[in-house]
């Protein structure tokens, strides 16, 4: 059984962002399974999974957040040059 998560907020919030009530809590869903995907706490299968969108869809919308898909520090990568 999926569990559900309840967020309380302003009835204010939507029109101060400009946006309607399911716009709002859509873009607070992707928001959330976004940063947790840049924190590295689920991966991007499994942030897809949580909006009900494909992998695709979900990789694809990372660049309207300005998030890399891979996230490399110049060592990790320079690292994975040599080993190549």
């Amino acid at each position: 059984m999926p569990l559900q998560l309840t967020i309380t907020y302003p009835d204010t919030f939507p029109d101060a962002l400009g946006s309607t009530k399911e716009q709002f809590e859509q873009e607070a869903k992707w928001a959330m399974a976004i940063k947790l995907f840049e924190m590295k706490r689920i991966s991007s299968g499994m942030a897809a999974s949580l909006l009900g969108v494909n992998r695709t869809t979900f990789i694809m919308k990372l660049a309207d957040y300005n998030i890399p898909l891979i996230d490399l520090t110049e060592e990790e990568l320079l690292s994975d040059l040599a080993n190549a």
